[in-house]
């Protein structure tokens, strides 16, 4: 199931070079606590990296970070600041197993259509090693739609999300509900879900 949005994709394609050296600032109080969660120095893979502010804060922090992004502009400018290669993956094509003790994808899979997020989310839970840590946030809502730039969101409900990581195996799933804004400069609730995949697999 295709879980991009072209439109999407098209937008971050032509607003790449603005995008990526806004000045966004690393996401610290989430990062730190994403970081607390892990040993110095393991390995974390940066999904939706953008211009690459994330993965240089926990570069920093002294962790084996793997950025990617799905718009091959804003990856060239990611890898440009960070000076380490950033890949180009779309969220389809994560197909690594048991590879990484994090996965941290801030504000990017709020743009995978809602019936192709569950297969991504089951993506990202097969490339973590067992115990590892999942950060994703999203924009909360109760029904899919557009911004005013055209971009798709999947403006997911705290109930919707619990429903979906339920369908995968973790030891917990916590949402914290937060304002916050974001590109468009507009008031924005935001959903924060840090899961952690269990240490062994259920079998039925």
């Amino acid at each position: 199931m295709v879980a991009k949005d072209d439109d999407t994709i098209g937008f971050y394609t032509d607003n790449a070079t603005a995008y990526a050296t806004r000045g966004q600032a690393a996401d610290r109080p989430h990062l730190e606590t994403f970081l607390s969660q892990l040993e110095k120095g393991t390995s974390i893979l940066e999904l939706g990296c953008g211009g690459g502010q994330d993965s240089e804060y926990m570069l920093a922090a002294g962790f084996d970070v793997h950025p990617t992004d799905g718009t091959p502009d804003i990856a060239k400018a990611a890898q440009t600041r960070l000076g380490i290669p950033v890949r180009t993956l779309l969220f389809e094509d994560i197909d690594e197993v048991g590879r990484y003790h994090g996965i941290w994808a801030n504000a990017c899979l709020l743009h995978v259509p809602r019936p192709a997020l569950p297969g991504i989310i089951g993506r990202i839970h097969t490339a973590l090693k067992p115990g590892g840590v999942f950060y994703a946030s999203f924009k909360a809502g109760e029904a899919e739609g557009r911004d005013t730039f055209g971009r798709y969101y999947n403006y997911p409900s705290r109930s919707w999300l619990e429903e979906l990581y339920g369908q995968y195996d973790w030891t917990g799933v916590e949402i914290e509900a937060r304002q916050g804004s974001g590109y468009d400069k507009l008031p924005t609730d935001w959903l924060h879900v840090t899961a952690q995949k269990a240490l062994t697999t259920a079998t039925s």
